[in-house]
């Protein structure tokens, strides 16, 4: 197997705080023995679980990385009891463009695992955490937001699992996050993602979608300061108790779930965010923009529940993800 290219600047073995960086060997016309410099934080005190807390795998979405980069400046030795690993920007050139994908090679660093380390930048870096994060930790919480393209209720997420127990452990993470919503999350494209190689390691994963649109809010990044703190509490790592807010579960049992576009055009919503519908209620219509007097493609719910994400841009394209109903799970508030 080839070692990875990647250099870290920090020790993880080493107690104490320490910022640094994943030095990834990237020549081009700017530098011919340039690096490109991944920032990272490792907190470690005394024996005690490791957390691996990532952001930034998309480089439009923004609440993980702003609640690291704030964690990481604060946290001290005496706060914690085991070890932290913090990377806020894990796709760093994708993060410093503020696009989905990275610039460098348009790989998306979330469909990209388990890498490689003769690869492109994007599958060096994969690799890296593959072969050299995910085995130290004992927890994984990776960050994520609708980015520029959708937007989302503000909720943390597990998935289902064939290990039962493993599920639970997820389940129990993803609780002690206490976001407005928490989801049972079914992926509709699974392979490469970090989610699918860390509980394949079998660590407990919680993943989130926080907001959307390209941007933050005060009350987005509340939920994801709070969310941060409480999964690290859970898992013994902060001291503390967990800040108990209620919570709606929510489920997405399969496809009818989700409505794509089957037309180009200009999207008119019917309901907002968080709605409850109805199975057939409409959902949203998409009009033609290439002349007046066409008729709008109208979208509905495929099953009863909630309106749990939507496109957000304005236009929208043909394939486009347009809208997702959960379901409340029985005893749907917590």
């Amino acid at each position: 197997m080839i070692d990875s290219p990647i250099v870290p600047t920090v020790d993880f073995e080493r107690e104490g705080v320490q910022h640094g960086y994943l030095r990834l060997p990237w020549s081009r016309d700017e530098s011919a023995w340039g690096n490109l410099m991944i920032p990272i934080t490792v907190v470690s005190n005394g024996s005690g679980p490791t957390a691996l807390v990532t952001g930034g795998s998309h480089g439009d979405e923004y609440e993980g990385p702003i609640a690291l980069a704030d964690f990481a400046r604060k946290v001290t030795c005496d706060d914690i009891t085991g070890r932290i690993i913090l990377v806020p920007f894990m796709n760093y050139p994708a993060f410093r463009a503020g696009t989905r994908l990275s610039p460098i090679d348009t790989f998306n660093l979330n469909r990209t695992f388990p890498g490689r380390p003769d690869g492109s930048v994007t599958e060096k870096i994969a690799d890296y955490i593959q072969r050299v994060l995910l085995p130290m930790a004992d927890l994984v919480l990776d960050f994520h937001s609708g980015g520029k393209t959708l937007n989302f209720l503000p909720f943390a997420a597990c998935h289902v699992l064939e290990n039962k127990a493993q599920e639970a452990r997820c389940r129990e993470a993803r609780d002690a996050f206490c976001a407005p919503y928490s989801m049972t999350m079914l992926e509709i494209d699974a392979v490469g993602m970090l989610d699918t190689a860390a509980e394949a390691l079998g660590k407990v994963f919680v993943t989130t979608e926080i907001g959307g649109g390209g941007t933050a809010t005060a009350r987005t990044l509340a939920i994801a300061r709070r969310g941060l703190a409480n999964v690290l509490k859970h898992a013994g790592i902060l001291a503390g108790p967990i800040d108990r807010q209620p919570s709606t579960f929510l489920d997405m049992p399969g496809p009818e779930c989700f409505s794509f576009s089957q037309s180009e055009g200009f999207v008119e919503p019917e309901i907002d965010l968080g709605a409850q519908v109805r199975k057939g209620d409409l959902l949203l219509s998409v009009h033609p923009i290439e002349r007046l007097g066409g008729q709008p493609q109208e979208y509905r719910a495929g099953l009863d529940g909630i309106l749990a994400a939507r496109h957000f841009p304005g236009l929208v394209g043909l394939g486009d993800c347009l809208a997702v109903v959960a379901t409340t799970e029985p005893g749907a508030q917590a």
